[in-house]
């Protein structure tokens, strides 16, 4: 088996468009070797802890509504080529995802971590909730099969906020600049969210390298 590291946040659009395009490859190849680890960065890592307006923080940080638009309209316009559904019209608030990172990574403790990511990409793009808030994060580990009582009370902590934090830092140090990036092997980066046939190559390139 071949470890793939995804580092990601939820709700990075180009990160949910990437993931849809790797799953359709790993459905055209069920054999695939790949062993998936989520990973945290955060796109905003100085965003208020109760989230902000996203048209506010849209504006601010491009520069007003026509710049935001212009920014937006790229990514509007692929994932309807890939046919991924993204309801940006029915965002309200852009939240500060530590506490989705947190979900996720306890629902690795559990073997669930990539269910959970689905179910926050889900929520926050297709369903328009707001997932920094604890109800909804403790419905998503609800959905996954994990304990919802457990998650609520381990989100009322400090628990695991630095150690986030520093896998964060350490992305970045190592020299992640932008998500979704691919890490195949612990050797070979594959940043941005690219199509199924780049990962049909890729699964095949690394099962005829494997040995009998």
């Amino acid at each position: 088996m071949i470890k793939l590291d995804i580092i990601s946040d939820p709700i990075c659009p180009w990160c949910y468009i990437g993931k849809a395009q790797l799953d359709r490859a790993l459905e055209q190849r069920p054999d695939h070797p790949f062993v998936i680890e989520w990973h945290p960065f955060q796109l905003n890592p100085d965003m208020p802890a109760g989230g902000m307006d996203r048209r506010a923080y849209l504006e601010g940080k491009f520069g007003g509504k026509d710049a935001a638009y212009r920014a937006y309209q790229p990514i509007v316009e692929h994932s309807k080529k890939v046919g991924v559904l993204i309801e940006f019209d029915k965002i309200a608030k852009t939240p500060n995802t530590l506490d989705a990172h947190r979900l996720i990574h306890w629902a690795g403790i559990e073997s669930k971590q990539t269910p959970v990511v689905d179910a926050l990409f889900k929520a926050y793009f297709v369903e328009a909730r707001d997932i920094g808030s604890h109800d909804v994060l403790a419905d998503i580990a609800d959905s996954v099969g994990m304990d919802a009582a457990i998650v609520r009370k381990l989100l009322s902590t400090d628990s695991d906020l630095e150690d986030i934090k520093k896998r964060d830092t350490h992305s970045r140090e190592m020299g992640v600049s932008s998500v979704p990036t691919f890490v195949v092997g612990s050797k070979h980066a594959v940043p941005g969210a690219q199509p199924a046939e780049l990962w049909l190559k890729v699964i095949d390139e690394v099962l005829e390298g494997l040995p009998e």
